[in-house]
């Protein structure tokens, strides 16, 4: 729960950014990589050397007026540490323990104000985006120094608020005197008080300070926190960081850290340094959110784990939440088992939730699809399965009155009409009447999530049924007709016909310019997220969006030309700068070549965006990293691995290292992915044949299994495309059968259940041998 770093007046959605902003504090509570208002970074503490003066009122205490630069030199930051100069020649550094921040202060010989060394901490009563309500409180003791605080604020991307607590206990150097400030004025007479958030929407500055004896040896700020109590903030402190021991903590931090990353080693052979800092910094990232707030829900007794800061589960699903599942699967289970109690509670799976507040929905209920995949890959850990599946079919047949922030919106027209009409007559819940194309396609997926469910579960056939038939619903936006013309470029023929329309109650198609709102979109008032005034489209553009229908690739590369035409059309999507390659709903689109028989140019897609979008260096991601996801979708395709989320199914291309174990914690069993001529270039990254266990493997995608059971797949690459996992009986399962049929993609096995008939129309696969220089190198226009 506890992550210090230095709080910026920048870009601080974590707290900090390299982005030459100014320091304004140094606090322990942050989410990171969400975009959008920064969250928590509550009662940050910030050093003075000395005070003009010599008394308390020298010192500045509103953060922006106190706020200060840094040398940029002085950086420090690795997993359980950070570290930097204050322009004053301050050093602080931090480390944590699981409710609790550790600060140093270590202080320069000579004062910057002309005065002896009499430091000064303050802690602040705000949080980065001065959201504080009224009824902030601070106490200080003017004995020990001891600082508690509690203030209501309000969450980053959500509605109602939150209240927190703090508990700050000094070391180092005896007090010389302490008290509380209120905008620029102290008094060291008063200890105690409570501020109103004033009538000029910045909250009031007032916080406390100490004042330190002296500065010669560095002072220690052990800093708990709590959503229940000072006293339980105090408690926490007390029993992790008795003896201030920096090292130590330190020590303990960087050891669990190693732990979490530990079940997943690589290969180093010729492999350049930093891939793999990209690589194990991807895995790290996957791990900072969601935060295990478990004993500190102060909105229901419950005896279940509670799980605070999915931001958003529509950015989780599909990339961060399935890597924790191979690598650290307790805390999967651990958050499913939160989901369903925030159900049991609060009456519906959460989308989004941060800060003990209900988080903003963007799409469909993607809830759904992390209990499916979760339970599709075995997990159990205490989760009661019967009651998800209540939660999750509460999605689908059950409209909330406030669906702006869980469950689903305009449900009387997904079950009479099969779509989401724009425009949509609405009276029983309410929430933003956009993004009908993008919540018909993700309300399809969740439905068919559902019917996996239910499928596995067992006793629920009619619903089995009925939520295939609804994961059907796609289709109903589809036209045929609708061409897309590249108006950012001299309105331009894409030369690609059919694509997702909006269509309105009558069953009448609207328009929506199908790359309105894709990475090429250069209208300034294309706002498309969730305003009023927002598109039919969520974060992205029709052309982008046309290929989500993961559960049913066979029927959507049918409805777009075969494929060939699919290929080629996915080439375009990337090629001409389309996607954005930082946002979420762009990940799968990169392997989708598996479902065309071309697993070859997944991978050569793969290393077309990593390292060139995703380098481990300032600005080395190409968006924010929504908690980890931009991080898993690297650290999934270095390995090899690519999950299609909410489906036993991860798409196979070489590795970026020689060999990859993963030890599954679930079992202890060892999983290895070697590749033979591997080549640290880059050149040989096509398969030409494979192994699974020693036995001849052609399916150019793998399940679950291959972790928990500690199985060996060999691939053989080469320089060329070749024809390994191109035939159909390669292909991964689709809800409908690919041309030809396949009786191994309608089994029963769990997670592959029986899927409905489509054809590709007469249309093959796309022939490797065929065009293959055209097809395999990504250079721009190429269809």
């Amino acid at each position: 729960m506890a992550k210090a770093v230095a709080d910026v007046d920048g870009d601080n959605q974590g707290g900090f950014a390299t982005d030459g902003s100014n320091i304004t504090g140094f606090s322990g509570l942050h989410d990171s990589g969400t975009g959008g208002n920064p969250s928590l970074g509550n009662f940050a503490l910030f050093p003075y050397l000395a005070c003009d003066g010599d008394t308390p009122d020298g010192c500045t205490y509103p953060k922006i007026a106190r706020k200060t630069q840094y040398d940029n030199t002085s950086l420090k930051a690795s997993p359980g540490y950070f570290a930097i100069t204050l322009d004053s020649g301050i050093t602080v550094d931090m480390t944590t323990a699981q409710h609790t921040a550790l600060f140093r202060f270590t202080f320069p010989a000579d004062s910057h104000v002309g005065n002896s060394s009499s430091p000064l901490i303050l802690m602040d009563l705000t949080d980065l985006s001065d959201s504080r309500q009224d009824n902030g409180t601070i106490n200080v003791d003017s004995g020990s120094g001891r600082i508690t605080a509690n203030a209501r604020f309000l969450p980053s991307f959500g509605e109602g608020n939150y209240v927190v607590y703090t508990c700050a206990d000094f070391q180092g150097s005896p007090i010389r005197d302490n008290g509380i400030f209120v905008s620029n004025r102290s008094s060291t007479e008063v200890k105690n008080f409570t501020i109103s958030r004033s009538i000029n929407g910045y909250p009031l500055p007032g916080g406390a300070f100490n004042r330190f004896e002296s500065g010669s040896d560095p002072i220690l700020a052990r800093v708990g926190y709590s959503f229940i109590s000072s006293d339980q903030a105090c408690s926490n402190a007390e029993s992790e960081i008795p003896s201030f021991d920096f090292n130590s903590t330190q020590t303990a931090a960087v050891n669990l850290w190693g732990q979490k990353v530990s079940p997943i080693s690589v290969s180093t052979t010729g492999v350049n340094e930093s891939f793999l800092t990209n690589f194990y910094s991807g895995i790290y990232r996957t791990m900072i959110q969601p935060q295990n707030y478990t004993g500190e829900n102060p909105l229901w007794q419950s005896d279940e784990p509670y799980w605070d800061s999915f931001y958003c589960i529509w950015d989780l699903f599909r990339s961060q939440n399935p890597f924790l599942i191979v690598n650290d699967p307790a805390a999967v289970e651990s958050q499913i088992r939160s989901l369903i109690d925030t159900y049991a509670h609060l009456g519906w799976l959460p989308d989004c939730r941060m800060s003990l507040s209900k988080g903003y929905t963007q799409g469909g209920s993607n809830a759904d699809n992390i209990l499916t995949d979760g339970y599709l890959k075995g997990l159990t850990g205490g989760i009661n399965w019967d009651t998800a599946y209540s939660a999750v079919v509460q999605d689908a047949e059950v409209e909330p009155y406030d669906w702006c922030c869980e469950g689903r919106g305009g449900l009387d027209s997904w079950k009479a009409l099969g779509y989401i009409p724009v425009q949509d007559f609405d009276y029983k819940g309410f929430g933003t009447l956009t993004r009908s194309i993008s919540r018909t396609l993700e309300y399809s997926y969740n439905d068919f999530c559902i019917s996996e469910l239910a499928n596995g579960l067992g006793g629920h056939q009619g619903d089995v049924e009925k939520y295939r038939g609804r994961s059907e619903n796609w289709q109903n936006l589809f036209d045929s007709t609708q061409t897309s013309y590249n108006i950012y470029s001299n309105n331009t023929n894409t030369g690609f016909v059919g694509f997702f329309q909006p269509k309105f109650l009558n069953g009448t198609f609207g328009f929506q310019d199908p790359l309105k709102c894709s990475n090429i979109d250069t209208n300034p008032n294309d706002i498309c997220s969730l305003q009023n005034t927002g598109p039919e489209t969520f974060e992205s553009s029709i052309w982008e969006y046309s290929f989500f229908v993961p559960h049913d690739m066979a029927s959507l590369i049918t409805y777009l030309g075969g494929p060939s035409a699919f290929v080629r059309r996915l080439d375009y999507l990337h090629d001409n700068n389309i996607t954005y390659i930082g946002n979420e709903p762009a990940f799968l689109t990169v392997y989708q070549y598996h479902y065309a028989g071309r697993p070859a140019k997944s991978a050569l897609r793969s290393h077309f965006y990593i390292p060139a979008f995703f380098q481990p260096t300032e600005g080395g991601l190409p968006g924010n990293d929504d908690s980890g996801t931009l991080g898993a979708f690297v650290a999934f395709s270095m390995m090899g691995l690519v999950p299609n989320p909410g489906q036993n199914v991860y798409l196979i291309i070489p590795p970026y290292f020689e060999s990859v174990s993963i030890k599954s914690p679930s079992t202890g069993r060892t999983a290895t992915i070697r590749n033979v001529n591997f080549d640290p270039t880059y050149k040989n990254v096509y398969i030409q044949s494979a192994t699974l266990n020693g036995e001849p493997y052609t399916k150019n995608w793998i399940d679950h299994s291959f972790f928990t059971e500690g199985k060996t797949l060999v691939l053989t690459l080469g320089a060329t495309e070749s024809s390994w996992g191109t035939h159909v009986a390669d292909l991964p399962p689709s809800l409908s059968p690919y041309s030809g049929g396949n009786s191994t993609n309608s089994t029963n096995e769990k997670g592959l259940s029986p899927r409905w008939r489509s054809t590709f129309s007469g249309q093959g696969l796309a022939d490797p041998a065929m065009g293959l220089d055209m097809a395999l190198v990504p250079e721009k226009n190429v269809q």
